[in-house]
């Protein structure tokens, strides 16, 4: 880029005002769950794609809307996406009935999902340099805190006013977001997009594989993972055959969905999309998990509950701000750095929880938190570097696709280890020690995948990290 944007921090704030929304929107529904199921006379199973059918459509969105974004414009796609937001938002605060509820909640995922892309890839466009990163730090900090404060917010607007608000509190900050979105946003370069193929059987391949990986993810809590083992088996045989009809795409000179160069030949990509998809089977899994115990377990509500965890969300929204400063600086250390540090927050989080009083929770993970906001702006900002810009939409839907893929692997096993052990020995304090505990050990194996990225970093020559400009050039070399 060679002249910076005048207006790139103000618009760098109304992308992330706007992505802070969509992912809040993961969590703070799920507090709601008891009113809606009264006032709606649903049922349990049905209640729940409230919230799961939006983590669904939201994962399936990401890798192509990100193409769209590149192919047709970022600005676009997120204007569009954010204004079918604010719709789907309205009408599911409307909602008479449960199954007009679930359908809005899935067009509101799609919504999401095509945002969220954008953010990642306007943050490659507007800035560079050391810029990008402290830009990706405000970006980690929002992810962080949007997953944390959302059953705080939503326990706040329970207290307070219907379930309804939950959704309806969206459109007026997104009516404000889209005007303000149309001043400021850059539009696209001319004939700096990459290309306008959007291959559509690598479309159904990768959002069958997707799809067949995270339906019985989003549906465990109701069995789901003893019903529907086969998906997964059926989800290998897709992604192998995306995988190979991308690569195929490529030696012929078509536009693939998803270059496998990316994966390949940009150096931190692929191991950055498997540090952060592990490190979020343990993110966002631990939020469930401590949600059941303090209110089954300990009898605590919503918004008492929704309390206890904001030392996190406080350690976590600093420390990826000042990571945003260091990144350039430290690198793949500043994750490995958060990665013991998060382990050392969560095994301190488990002690206490089994042998100490609730108030101690506080340092405990404060500490996570600090760790936490380390580990997610840095690892985007060193996923990402090495990406060409017109490919930026993709590759940031693909990072994003591996988080959501994460979390609904964490959203399943850990609360279904807390009810396995808590059958098993009928102490609340022995289970959410164990599944706190199983969460400490995902973020460890993050931390080996992070450990050798840092080694391949330092063995890397000096200018060698740089991906080529042109995504075309890579059908040359191939």
């Amino acid at each position: 880029m060679s002249q910076p944007l005048p207006h790139r921090w103000r618009a760098l704030w109304v992308t992330l005002a706007a992505g802070f929304m969509t992912l809040l929107d993961v969590s703070i529904v799920a507090v709601a769950l008891p009113s809606m199921q009264r006032e709606l006379g649903a049922t349990p199973a049905a209640v729940q794609w409230v919230v799961s059918g939006y983590a669904l459509t939201f994962g399936l969105t990401l890798v192509v809307a990100g193409r769209l974004g590149d192919a047709l414009g970022r600005r676009r796609m997120f204007l569009f996406a954010l204004a079918a937001f604010v719709v789907c938002s309205a009408a599911a605060g409307a909602a008479p009935s449960i199954e007009v509820l679930v359908i809005a909640r899935l067009a509101q995922g799609v919504a999401a999902g095509s945002l969220a892309p954008q953010n990642s890839a306007l943050i490659q466009q507007m800035f560079g340099g050391s810029e990008r990163a402290r830009a990706f730090g405000f970006f980690g900090a929002t992810i962080g805190v949007s997953t944390a404060v959302g059953p705080v917010v939503g326990g706040l607007i329970l207290s307070v006013t219907s379930w309804s608000w939950i959704f309806y509190v969206n459109v007026p900050i997104g009516l404000v977001a889209l005007v303000l979105a149309v001043r400021l946003l850059p539009r696209s370069p001319r004939g700096g997009g990459a290309g306008r193929q959007l291959d559509p059987l690598g479309i159904l391949l990768l959002g069958g594989g997707v799809l067949a990986v995270m339906l019985p993810l989003i549906q465990a809590e109701a069995g789901g993972l003893r019903r529907l083992w086969w998906p997964f088996p059926a989800a290998a045989a897709l992604l192998a055959l995306f995988a190979w009809w991308e690569t195929r795409a490529l030696r012929r000179g078509r536009e693939p969905l998803l270059n496998p160069r990316l994966l390949t030949s940009t150096p931190g990509y692929a191991g950055g999309i498997a540090l952060g998809t592990v490190y979020f089977v343990g993110f966002s899994g631990i939020w469930l998990v401590l949600a059941l115990y303090f209110q089954e377990g300990l009898g605590w509500s919503p918004l008492h509950s929704g309390l206890a965890v904001t030392p996190f969300s406080v350690g976590s929204a600093f420390a990826a701000v000042v990571a945003g400063r260091l990144v350039d600086r430290l690198g793949r250390q500043l994750t490995v750095l958060g990665l013991v540090t998060v382990v050392a927050g969560l095994v301190a989080t488990a002690v206490v929880l089994r042998y100490a009083p609730a108030a101690a929770l506080v340092p405990a993970l404060l500490i996570g938190g600090v760790g936490s906001g380390l580990v997610i702006s840095p690892n985007v900002t060193m996923t990402l570097r090495n990406v060409p810009v017109q490919m930026a939409g993709a590759a940031g839907g693909a990072l994003q696709t591996g988080q959501r893929v994460g979390a609904a692997v964490g959203t399943a096993l850990l609360p279904g280890l807390y009810y396995v052990v808590l059958a098993m020995t009928r102490d609340n304090t022995v289970a959410v020690m164990v599944a706190v505990t199983a969460a400490a050990v995902a973020v460890a194996a993050a931390l080996v995948i992070a450990g050798a990225e840092w080694r391949s970093d330092r063995r890397r020559p000096a200018g060698a990290g740089t991906a080529h400009p042109d995504p075309h050039a890579h059908v040359a070399s191939g």
